[in-house]
């Protein structure tokens, strides 16, 4: 079969699912927030399952997110939960604590398993040890760069998979430091409202050009990036490695834009796909991102072409 990268993306909603779906998205990972972390939107069992009978009759599939931190409670409902995801017909499951590979074993077998611990999946060692453990897909750190992602690619045989487009998480605590801030200086009144859309952001003192969204949520506080990872103009590189899964991460981006991002992505691998040897990069895939793209936020390559990441 010949190489085809995965176009993977986010959904906030099953409206949106649909929409990104028509613009070309191979795969959604989609959850809720007791099992996952950072998703665009909530989405229950019964939401999940709503999603699998739109994207199976396309061929699209759906990965179900369970890469939260999980405590005594939450790891002894894995069972029930995972047996469910199974039942309805999940692709795969994300995860990166232990406890959900070893439920799934017993309540899901068979289904595929993304590792993903964010940060720490930094090497083809220890995607082979997730290898030797079950997991199908390692899900490579953000803060690798372009020599690490392909030095990957030659040590493992386990899928990978690169984010290659929107916002990264930079920070996350468990508290809620939003609160404790405005308790702090004594006007908690002020900010009833404190989730994705809400839009608060933070400013370091020294650069002030430089806006960083924040928000809270039932796992805590996060801290995103200030700009957003684009790597349209640069995707050849992956697609040359053999990455098998490119993700858009559209959390906190509006339907319309995460719509105009997938099909500009759509355009870029199947212009690939169709002719490797001739493949030329089209700037009107970038333009169409730029005449979307919050003027506050810039565009970068995120830590691709950087020395010294971690």
């Amino acid at each position: 079969m010949a190489y085809k990268p995965e176009l993977l993306a986010t959904a906030a909603s099953l409206e949106e699912l649909e929409k990104l779906m028509a613009a070309g998205a191979d795969a959604f990972v989609i959850g809720e927030a007791r099992y996952g972390m950072r998703l665009a939107g909530e989405f229950n069992v019964e939401l999940i399952a709503e999603a699998v009978k739109l994207a199976k009759p396309k061929g699209v599939r759906i990965y179900a997110a369970l890469n939260n931190l999980m405590d005594n409670d939450t790891a002894d409902s894995l069972g029930p939960y995972i047996a469910s995801l199974h039942h309805i017909g999940v692709d795969a499951i994300v995860f990166g604590d232990p406890a959900v590979l070893m439920a799934a074993k017993v309540h899901a077998p068979g289904m595929a398993l993304h590792w993903n611990a964010e940060m720490t999946s930094t090497n083809y060692v220890t995607a082979n040890y997730w290898g030797r453990r079950g997991a199908t897909r390692y899900v490579l750190a953000r803060e690798l760069n372009m020599e690490q992602v392909v030095d990957t690619t030659a040590g493992t045989e386990l899928e990978l998979q690169v984010q290659v487009h929107g916002m990264t998480n930079i920070y996350h605590s468990k508290r809620s430091l939003v609160d404790s801030y405005m308790e702090h200086q004594s006007d908690s009144e002020r900010l009833p409202v404190k989730d994705k859309e809400r839009g608060l952001y933070v400013i370091e003192t020294e650069r002030q050009d430089e806006r960083y969204p924040i928000y809270e949520d039932a796992n805590g506080t996060h801290i995103m990036s200030s700009d957003d990872i684009c790597m349209i103009e640069n995707l050849h590189e992956l697609m040359e490695a053999g990455i098998h899964s490119l993700k858009i991460e559209g959390i906190m981006k509006s339907m319309a834009y995460n719509e105009t991002v997938i099909r500009a992505y759509r355009q870029a691998i199947d212009a690939y796909v169709a002719d490797p040897a001739s493949y030329v990069f089209q700037e009107e895939w970038l333009e169409s991102i730029q005449a979307v793209q919050d003027s506050n936020r810039e565009l970068s390559y995120g830590f691709f072409y950087k020395e010294q990441v971690y």
